[in-house]
């Protein structure tokens, strides 16, 4: 055990400033909040985005995102909770939006669609996903889409609404084909890539990466949830960012400055609210 720990080297720290676009601070059990703040300025992440997922988390993303200046939410409804998504929970959601005077809640999301799980009927999660974009497009925010094995209604979605969504919308922790996410670079939207792209069997998602310009990448862990190499097995937390980082700039044969360069560049014309605070 002891030899395990001492072969993984020390998280990178690089001096330019680092966006957390997605994960779920509610959810981390291995650390305080207040503690997990402090830790991750010793490597730069500058700004964090905490995601909602249901109704039972909207207040206490809404609260995060208040409360704490490093920390910036969303609002809305995951495929597996789509079941749940009715008028009364849009009806919280604009209202949070409303109360949100300060401009902390910077997205609509995590929405979309999840035909792996199948956790509810398919015409429910798409009809939880078309009205979940509406009202991003009603209030001028950016959406956070999740699909998984659903490309082809994904797709069709997408296309249905892209005169309205050009750099409006990130498909983060994208596993998905190549074709979506061509689809998503040609409508100007942007890709979210965090420590998949680390693990050996990922040449799909790594090929995604290849392809995908700078310009459209942005950087995210998905915490707790998938841990980067060579933390895989640890509770993943913002602080492991810039292993990701890293891969990304391996995997596009540049260097680490260019993709924090541009991912950061990328957070803020995405998510136009973080300018502002």
């Amino acid at each position: 055990m002891s030899s395990k720990k001492s072969s993984r080297r020390d998280i990178p720290v690089f001096t330019h400033p680092i966006v957390e676009t997605h994960c779920h601070l509610d959810y981390l059990k291995s650390h305080e909040l207040d503690e997990l703040l402090e830790k991750v300025k010793t490597y730069n992440i500058e700004k964090i985005i905490t995601i909602a997922v249901e109704p039972n988390n909207l207040k206490t993303v809404f609260d995060l995102a208040q409360k704490h200046s490093q920390i910036w939410g969303t609002q809305g409804i995951h495929p597996h909770q789509s079941g749940l998504w009715d008028n009364h929970v849009k009806e919280i959601i604009k209202e949070n939006l409303k109360q949100d005077t300060n401009s902390n809640i910077v997205a609509i999301g995590e929405i979309g669609l999840d035909y792996y799980y199948d956790k509810n009927p398919r015409n429910i999660q798409i009809k939880a996903f078309e009205e979940q974009i509406q009202l991003a497009t009603d209030n001028d925010l950016p959406f956070v889409i999740h699909s998984r094995d659903a490309e082809e209604d994904t797709m069709a979605i997408l296309k249905n609404v892209k005169t309205q969504i050009r750099q409006k919308a990130v498909i983060h922790s994208f596993t998905s084909k190549i074709e979506l996410a061509e689809l998503a670079i040609d409508l100007d939207l942007f890709l979210g890539f965090n420590g998949i792209i680390t693990f050996k069997n990922a040449k799909d998602v790594q090929s995604a990466v290849e392809i995908a310009p700078l310009s459209h990448i942005l950087l995210e862990t998905d915490a707790p949830f998938l841990t980067p190499v060579p933390y895989r097995g640890k509770e993943n937390a913002p602080f492991y960012l810039p292993f990701i980082a890293e891969k990304v700039a391996e995997l596009k044969q540049t260097d680490v400055l260019e993709v924090l360069q541009k991912t950061y560049r990328n957070s803020h014309l995405l998510f136009t609210r973080l300018q502002s605070n």
